[in-house]
């Protein structure tokens, strides 16, 4: 551990020196501001005795999930996981032909089952994602994502997270950063792959969740998800959630919608050196193009508010030589 961060600095202190090395730290960036960017933050928060050094324990990174670390179109995963739960649920739930958004859901019709709006979806994930323990959960979501493939490439969706971004997680690591993730999905269902697929502990994922009910199960106390929802884990309730969890205020954040607008407000809000960064997806070739009209990961308010705080806007297109691991 102590070789590997006398050559991170090594690398920070001689940028060109260690490259002309093969030691660049994020080899999937093409050069350009974007890449500099963040290069320069690491080196000027990491290094002692610079203007701008950050202690060990204040280094926090948060990063949003779907649309930031892995592919989010043309649905959410965790979407496309609840509704082949209904399915699969649906033979022991006869009476779930009786509701159009069950009914949707169970033949696979997306559109059909986001027609529910917003109470809909609440009913289907309650149904599809409750009535079990937060390790149950994770086992059965773990599962899942063994079997299930995109519709697009046919890939498992842990095959298809964004090979710059596990750069950066892995180049953070090295100088000292502890990486969280902050995602509007399921706490518990991020949890089941994020260890694995990021290098990113379960105690350091941030999440949306269910409520839980503590009980008992021959004669061992448990817990039991309910199906109402207790925290939302998106928008103004990033900063909640990382105030709640983490309880430091970050010192860099990684996004890619308006959902991430607060978090990067909050942490580059705060005093000292800070640093925003915004994943912009106008690839369609290596991946999908959207964001300001899109019904997924829409991006418009924080795209419009980046240049003001100094948020980096990365182009996947331009700023991206490789998209996926």
């Amino acid at each position: 551990m102590v070789e590997r961060r006398s050559l991170a600095a090594l690398f920070l202190a001689l940028p060109v020196a260690a490259k002309a090395q093969g030691a660049d730290p994020l080899p999937s960036w093409r050069e350009g501001p974007r890449k500099h960017a963040l290069l320069d933050f690491v080196a000027s928060v990491s290094r002692e005795g610079s203007a701008g050094y950050v202690p060990p324990a204040e280094r926090i990174a948060v990063f949003d999930n779907d649309g930031t670390l892995w592919v989010e179109q043309p649905a959410y995963p965790q979407l496309i996981f609840m509704l082949d739960r209904i399915r699969a649920l649906a033979p022991q739930n006869p009476a779930w032909q009786q509701d159009a958004v069950f009914r949707a859901a169970i033949a696979g019709d997306l559109r059909g089952a986001m027609a529910g709006g917003h109470e809909g979806l609440m009913r289907l994930a309650g149904a599809a994602m409750a009535g079990n323990t937060p390790e149950d959960f994770q086992r059965i979501a773990a599962d899942w994502l063994k079997t299930a493939r995109h519709p697009r490439w046919n890939r498992p969706f842990t095959a298809l997270v964004y090979q710059p971004m596990l750069e950066v997680l892995r180049f953070l690591r090295s100088g000292g950063f502890a990486n969280f993730i902050v995602s509007g999905g399921g706490v518990e269902f991020v949890r089941a792959f994020a260890e694995d697929t990021y290098g990113i502990p379960q105690h350091q994922v941030v999440g949306s969740s269910f409520a839980l009910k503590v009980t008992e199960d021959a004669g061992r106390l448990t817990l039991l998800r309910e199906p109402r929802v207790d925290f939302i884990d998106d928008g103004p309730g990033k900063p909640i959630g990382i105030a709640r969890h983490i309880g430091r205020r970050p010192i860099a954040a990684f996004g890619n919608s308006d959902g991430d607008f607060e978090m990067l407000r909050y942490t580059t809000e705060g005093a000292g050196k800070r640093f925003g960064m915004i994943i912009r997806h106008d690839d369609a070739e290596r991946e999908f193009a959207y964001d300001r009209e899109s019904h997924i990961g829409r991006l418009a308010r924080a795209l419009d508010a980046a240049p003001a705080p100094g948020w980096q806007v990365v182009s996947m297109r331009e700023d991206w030589a490789r998209v996926f691991a």
